[in-house]
């Protein structure tokens, strides 16, 4: 590996990981393909055949194809995966130039693995250390997230791609199809028109990141307008129904969707894990009730969102338009509601701690006038009127 700023490591903690960790074989990556394994990456140089002394437990291999110099040298779209590694395990992959990625195919085959594990030795030289200085870090960010839920969120296919595959709905494979599809032969009259007649577009099966669905309607069938307008400005209802449907025997787990979705965003560069991660975070904030019945969840979520938040600029999250600033409006919900009646002492408190924490850090102002003062305009269902 190339440009790597290791720090010296403690002999024993090095004696342990070299007598227990695990091992990724990486064979035939190209030089200067951007390779990374939690939160450090490198470019890989010409000798680079793998990762050795890895701690047991969950981790995010992550790596970006490069042109060579004499085509430009760009950075092709991030690929990222998250794997499970036991003490001494071997994992061995080969790079597909095809596909530019790797083909973790060969780890099934026993006899090789053993041949691999037989010449470990004289691998050795060609394995870059894993970055034991981002340890901590890496535990801080994912201390909620098991290997069970990594795999049952990340997609079918293994892979997580900064750019999402996508293909038209509508394959259009024969004449007759594409003939009656509306013509583009004509200048379009509008912008409007111009966007309908692209094709429309789904991701390709199999490669969908598996996050929980957020009702677009947070209150239940039939409810009365009043229902529907404390249910729109308590989300309550709809946390509840995301925790039955996805999280109902772990409800905890929710929080390590909440890292799994911030993971994706900040090392895999996924930008539907960064939407999915807003909205759950508006969710769990904008639950008045939950957060009465529920201490033990919303005392776990300050403590991610403590380590999430020393990850990131504090001006990432305005708006250049509006200039308003998601994170600060909807902490302060948070911290209004955590300060009310029937809140458990101990969470009352620590939110108060958390808040203090951020308007040290961030020179956030949590108590400046809320815009929710105004009406909350919410959509009634069908058939339903107000006199």
């Amino acid at each position: 590996m190339a440009n790597s700023n290791s720090v010296d490591m403690d002999p024993d903690v090095a004696l342990r990981l070299f007598e227990e960790g695990a091992t990724l074989v990486l064979l035939g990556v190209p030089q200067g393909t951007e390779l990374g394994i939690d939160c450090k990456s490198w470019q890989v140089g010409p000798r680079f055949k793998g990762v050795k002394m890895i701690p047991p437990g969950l981790h995010f291999l992550h790596y970006s194809s490069v042109n060579s110099p004499s085509c430009g040298g760009e950075i092709g779209p991030k690929t990222g995966l998250f794997l499970t590694l036991k003490p001494k395990d071997i994992l061995l992959a080969n790079w597909d130039p095809k596909e530019e990625d790797l083909d973790f195919s060969a780890s099934q085959n026993e006899e090789e693995v053993s041949r691999i594990r037989a010449t470990l030795q004289d691998l050795d030289p060609h394995l870059g250390p894993y970055p034991y200085e981002v340890m901590r870090k890496w535990v801080s960010l994912t201390d909620r997230l098991s290997d069970e839920l990594a795999n049952n969120l990340q997609p079918l296919s293994g892979r997580i791609c900064a750019f999402s595959d996508v293909i038209p709905e509508l394959q259009l494979r024969h004449t007759k199809d594409r003939a009656e599809q509306p013509r583009n032969d004509t200048a379009c009259q509008s912008m409007k028109e111009g966007l309908n007649r692209l094709p429309r577009m789904k991701q390709r099966e199999g490669t969908e990141l598996r996050f929980s669905v957020i009702p677009e309607k947070k209150y239940p069938a039939g409810a009365t307008p009043a229902e529907i307008t404390q249910c729109s400005l308590d989300l309550s209802y709809a946390l509840e129904t995301v925790l039955e449907k996805n999280h109902e025997l772990q409800p905890l787990n929710l929080l390590g969707e909440l890292q799994f979705a911030f993971v994706c965003f900040l090392i895999g560069n996924v930008y539907e894990g960064f939407e999915h991660w807003k909205s759950l975070l508006a969710l769990l904030c904008r639950s008045e009730e939950a957060m009465r019945k529920r201490k033990e969840l919303y005392l776990g979520l300050i403590a991610v969102l403590y380590h999430q938040l020393g990850e990131i600029p504090p001006d990432f999250f305005v708006d250049i338009v509006s200039q308003s600033n998601f994170l600060t409006s909807t902490l302060q919900d948070f911290f209004q509601f955590s300060s009310g009646p029937g809140i458990d002492g101990t969470l009352r408190k620590r939110a108060e701690k958390f808040k203090a924490h951020l308007t040290k850090k961030f020179r956030w102002d949590f108590d400046a006038d809320l815009d929710d003062c105004a009406p909350v305009v919410v959509e009634l269902p069908e058939g339903v009127t107000v006199d």
